[in-house]
């Protein structure tokens, strides 16, 4: 038995027949660990001799920081004048405002907070701090007037990479809403209207007050638009002398009903005058105030004259409402932003062209292909793309609005579509689904709203009486008349061949991916909901 015991090992338990004995066995058999931590003390001074070993080696501000060293000097130094008090370096200050835009902090305090508390940000500015209004003022002023350029000279950046080639230049539009009442709009023919019943009522103020004083006021009671408030001035001027003679005779007389009568005399005289001077001039001048601010506009807002009221893809209420916002038209090449442009126009197809005259006057190199959506397929779009004396500027990918439609089987089959007709090129005359001549008869010249002229030709149909096909055909009384535009269905064509095209259409194919991601990024950064 004693031989067992020294055998075995302590922290084995004999078994027993007792359940007390057993417990008490473990309880004595089981070690007993203390809780161990590494060493911890935040009150213990520490030194950092280097945060840039803190950020990781893809971190967006590494990503800045080599942006910005690569803008030279001089391109930011030409924005400071000179002498004065030293100020922070203009790349520091680039740096972070960019990265406090990457990490959606957009105030200025929120980016001197990041000065403090952020680590990336430390390194981004070398542990200096310039306190909000430094920042603000930079950004509201020095960066504002520097912001294109610095734009043309990142992407030239990524050019010199070859992250992009401007090969494809993937264009699109979104509108963004302005921060601007909602409610405060102005309709350029509400003031027109408005105008116009203000010129009638001062017409006839114009012909009461001839009639008061015909000598005075003169001879021209309707005077030209423009020479409108010249002749209110002149009439008032008339008015207060005549006004400022009667009260000098009041003053020389003292006749009681001689008074009276000059009283009422000048009374008369002083309701025009009060008129013109309170009424008349102010809204007059309000008007021209607010059609200059229109220009080609239909409508702006008040506490955004820039604004137009558009109609946006947001509409909670479901009625259509018109909300002030602009139009931003952008373009993108494997994700980054190449250009970029603000409008007033609500529609795609009229701010295609200024886009590219804007991009065509920067220091960016004209794209090869551009490809777009069908709300930029035009007549206007398609020449200016072609150029000159058949000099294209670049070739595009951009179908017209009825592209998709033309290849349905209804629409190929629908006779109210002279393109579904026979042709006959040698006599220049359509055979109508009836089987009657549809001949040439006159050339005709139209101006679209955006003022192009388009050249149709007019051709009609030699019979269009007891056809069985006539009400299917045209709603029209007389013959069918087909208006054909000869140089828009040359342009369909050449873009209809390019999209059908393979290689072409695959490229086309990203246009989606595209610019549409860019655009949700954005506005998932800016919490555009």
């Amino acid at each position: 038995m004693s031989n067992r015991t020294t055998t075995t090992p302590d922290y084995i338990i004999q078994p027993s027949l007792f359940p007390d004995e057993i417990k008490e066995q473990a309880a004595a058999s089981k070690r007993e660990l203390a809780p161990t931590f590494k060493p911890y003390d935040n009150k213990q001074t520490q030194m950092i001799l280097d945060l840039e070993m803190f950020i990781p080696p893809h971190h967006v501000a590494r990503v800045i920081d080599e942006m910005i060293e690569a803008i030279p000097d001089s391109q930011l130094f030409a924005h400071y004048t000179g002498g004065g008090r030293s100020s922070y370096h203009p790349k520091m200050m680039l740096k972070v405002i960019l990265y406090s835009y990457s990490q959606k902090v957009y105030s200025c305090r929120g980016m001197e907070k990041l000065l403090r508390e952020n680590l990336p940000a430390m390194w981004l500015a070398a542990m200096q701090q310039p306190d909000f209004r430094t920042l603000n003022d930079f950004r509201g002023v020095r960066m504002k007037a520097l912001m294109d350029e610095l734009f043309e000279t990142m992407i030239q950046r990524l050019l010199a990479e070859n992250y992009i080639t401007m090969d494809n230049y993937f264009l699109d539009g979104t509108k963004i809403e302005a921060d601007a009442n909602k409610y405060s709009f102005v309709w350029k023919k509400s003031t027109l209207r408005f105008e116009e019943k203000l010129r009638e009522k001062v017409q006839a103020t114009l012909a009461h007050i001839h009639a008061l004083t015909a000598q005075e006021a003169g001879e021209d009671l309707s005077p030209a638009a423009e020479e409108l408030p010249a002749k209110l001035e002149e009439t008032a001027a008339v008015l207060e002398e005549k006004v400022d003679a009667l009260t000098e005779q009041m003053a020389q007389t003292d006749d009681v009903e001689t008074r009276k009568a000059l009283r009422k005399e000048r009374s008369r005289l002083k309701q025009p005058l009060k008129q013109i001077r309170a009424d008349f001039l102010p809204r007059l001048a309000k008007y021209e105030q607010q059609k200059a601010l229109f220009g080609d506009r239909n409508s702006y807002s008040k506490t955004d004259p820039d604004a137009t009221f558009m109609r946006m893809k947001e509409d909670h209420m479901k009625n259509g409402q018109l909300k002030p916002g602009y139009n931003v038209q952008m373009a993108t090449e494997n994700q980054f932003i190449l250009f970029y442009s603000i409008h007033q126009r609500p529609t795609d197809t009229r701010c295609f062209i200024p886009h590219m005259e804007q991009l065509a006057a920067s220091s960016l190199p004209v794209p090869k292909t551009v490809i777009a959506d069908a709300g930029y397929g035009s007549e206007e779009n398609y020449l200016y793309a072609l150029g000159e004396e058949r000099k294209p500027r670049f070739d595009f990918l951009i179908p017209y609005s009825s592209y998709m439609k033309e290849k349905t089987r209804r629409y190929q089959k629908d006779i109210r579509h002279a393109s579904n007709w026979e042709y006959e090129e040698r006599d220049d005359r359509f055979i109508c689904p009836n089987g009657r001549y549809v001949r040439f008869k006159k050339y005709q010249t139209k101006k679209n709203a955006s003022g192009l002229e388009q050249s149709f030709k007019i051709y009609e149909c030699e019979d269009c009486s007891h056809c069985p096909l006539k009400p299917n055909c045209t709603r029209a009384r007389g013959n069918r008349q087909v208006h054909w535009n000869t140089i828009w269905e040359e342009l369909k064509i050449k873009a209809k061949r390019a999209l059908e095209d393979d290689e072409k259409s695959a490229i086309y194919a990203r246009r989606k991916v595209e610019v549409e991601s860019v655009f949700g990024h954005i506005k998932g950064n800016r919490a555009f909901r």
